[in-house]
């Protein structure tokens, strides 16, 4: 589904990502670990148009998507759940949904799907049908992520690319939103590329996965072989093997 071949992307004189490549086969789950600083949200911002590239390709379905706007990539079926959640925190519950499927607006077919979509995020997250006309400020740190995910989703992605979705949540929580994650992948058949910090949940969680450092790609496996690797449970699980599947 989606082929990234020797990126390259500058903030300015800084070289953020070195010749990066990676690979996801439509309907997994991949997963992206590194230190703070590594150029992962960099990558997602990259594949999303936020950030361009100076080099480089990106092939979504057989189509070169590097320049294209954020707008017309989000319509060819690629939607980013950023860092932090950024919910539009004035606006209730159901007016962020709305405004995740914007794109849809602009027809009668894609107007006529969203209500069938808003539906799919409420049973996927049951508490945002709770809380439809509540602000969004005055949710959770849960449930604006769920939010942040429900309105991602209401662009109707193939492919949907979650930045550190677990980042100050408590552990049930986590929990919860990685089971959504396994049954977006499963149930809905949406591709996934998961940047996260717990690199141990994360490798339980995806297929494959990549490790990045200092805006290069340093190793990829599967996700067993990622668990196993003895750099990466030093530098990122912080647990022997023993431990790590025990746990």
């Amino acid at each position: 589904m989606l082929k990234i071949k020797n990126i390259n992307t500058y903030y300015g004189k800084v070289h953020a990502l070195k010749n990066v490549s990676l690979h996801l086969r439509a309907g997994e789950i991949v997963t992206l670990i590194g230190a703070n600083g590594a150029g992962k949200t960099t990558l997602l911002n990259t594949l999303s148009g936020i950030v361009p590239a100076q080099s480089g390709q990106i092939i979504f379905d057989d189509k070169a998507i590097a320049g294209l706007s954020p707008s017309r990539i989000v319509r060819l079926g690629i939607s980013q759940v950023p860092e932090g959640r950024q919910v539009f925190k004035p606006l209730s519950v159901a007016d962020n949904l709305e405004l995740g499927a914007y794109l849809h607006h602009r027809s009668k077919a894609g107007r006529t799907g969203i209500g069938k979509t808003m539906e799919m995020v409420y049973q996927l997250f049951p508490v945002l049908l709770e809380r439809k006309k509540q602000l969004a400020g005055t949710l959770s740190g849960g449930e604006q992520q769920m939010l942040a995910i429900g309105r991602s989703l209401m662009a109707r992605p193939r492919l949907l690319l979650l930045d550190e979705p677990s980042m100050g949540l408590a552990p049930l929580i986590s929990q919860e939103i990685f089971r959504v994650i396994t049954n977006l992948a499963e149930e809905q058949k949406t591709t996934i590329l998961l940047v996260e910090q717990n690199a141990r949940m994360a490798l339980k969680t995806a297929r494959r996965g990549y490790v990045m450092e200092t805006g290069k790609m340093i190793l990829e496996g599967s996700a067993a072989e990622l668990l196993e690797n003895k750099d990466v449970q030093r530098a990122y699980l912080g647990k022997d093997k023993k431990e790590i599947w025990e746990r």
